[in-house]
């Protein structure tokens, strides 16, 4: 026991210094006030919090749960059927698949996201084959709208969810899926009462991946949404730097982590229930 406490020490301590430490910093400034300047007093206020009930910043916050939702929800849509077929597929076709889904990380983020403009502006790429082809007689305006905030979400955070449920499909002991055909299982009872609980860890560890990554995520609602996309981490960049408002910026910092841990827990809690239920309907 001892032993291992000793091997979680560097662990804690990590997590300490560049968790805990920087959240009570956070924490500490988002309880001060500042002045006409924007220049920080050590004065306690909770203004901050009292400033993120205003209705706009609670739309602001509520859009983006929403969109971080879409977000994770169709990503795990996709990305189960692929993470499915790629852990039941020959070797071969398993090291193509995972390094089709690797490929976007070896390209810089911004230059992944600008790309999707060239693709979706009134001249871009999409606009242009339509217009060619007659389906449309003008172009559409695609660029700078809530849809192509969202799948650029998606598209920058599929691999997110398809390797943690590809490891849960993989790592699953394949001789279950034998005794359920031998008892006469049909292969959707098989997949539901076996394959699906199986692969859950990395459902729910791919629906958080996703989820944090997109709701703290400002620089895809920045390149695709324009001024008509606002996100709460668009918010806390502007308060720490165009507005001076650090207590503000702050403060909407330790809502959104305090409500993320929120849904995550959540979540875990249902795909816990789902699952007890899913061994109740079993036995």
């Amino acid at each position: 026991m001892n032993r291992n406490k000793l091997l979680l020490t560097p662990v804690l301590l990590w997590m300490a210094l560049f968790l805990i430490v920087p959240m009570l910093i956070v924490i500490g400034i988002s309880l001060l006030q500042r002045n006409a300047l924007g220049q920080l007093q050590f004065s306690f206020s909770i203004e901050g919090y009292k400033t993120f009930f205003d209705p706009l910043y609670i739309g602001i916050y509520w859009d983006t749960i929403v969109l971080s939702v879409l977000t994770t929800v169709i990503c795990l849509l996709i990305s189960y059927p692929m993470a499915y077929y790629i852990a039941n597929a020959s070797p071969r076709v398993q090291t193509w698949g995972l390094l089709l889904v690797t490929v976007p990380f070896w390209i810089n983020f911004l230059i992944r996201t600008y790309a999707w403009v060239l693709l979706l502006r009134t001249q871009g790429v999409v606009n242009t084959l339509l217009l060619e082809t007659g389906l449309i007689a003008e172009p559409l305006q695609m660029l700078y709208t809530p849809g192509a905030v969202l799948l650029g979400m998606v598209y920058n955070f599929i691999p997110f969810m398809v390797l943690p449920i590809y490891v849960a499909l993989e790592q699953m002991d394949k001789r279950l899926l034998d005794a359920a055909s031998d008892l006469g299982a049909s292969r959707w009872k098989a997949f539901r009462y076996v394959t699906l609980p199986q692969s859950r860890s990395g459902m729910m560890t791919g629906c958080v991946l996703v989820y944090v990554s997109t709701s703290g995520m400002f620089v895809v609602s920045d390149i695709l949404g324009g001024a008509k996309s606002s996100m709460l981490s668009n918010i806390i960049q502007a308060q720490f730097q165009g507005a001076r408002n650090w207590p503000f910026g702050a403060a909407l910092s330790v809502i959104f982590v305090l409500t993320s841990l929120v849904m995550i827990l959540l979540f875990n809690r249902a795909m816990q229930a789902r699952h007890l239920n899913v061994k109740e309907g079993r036995s």
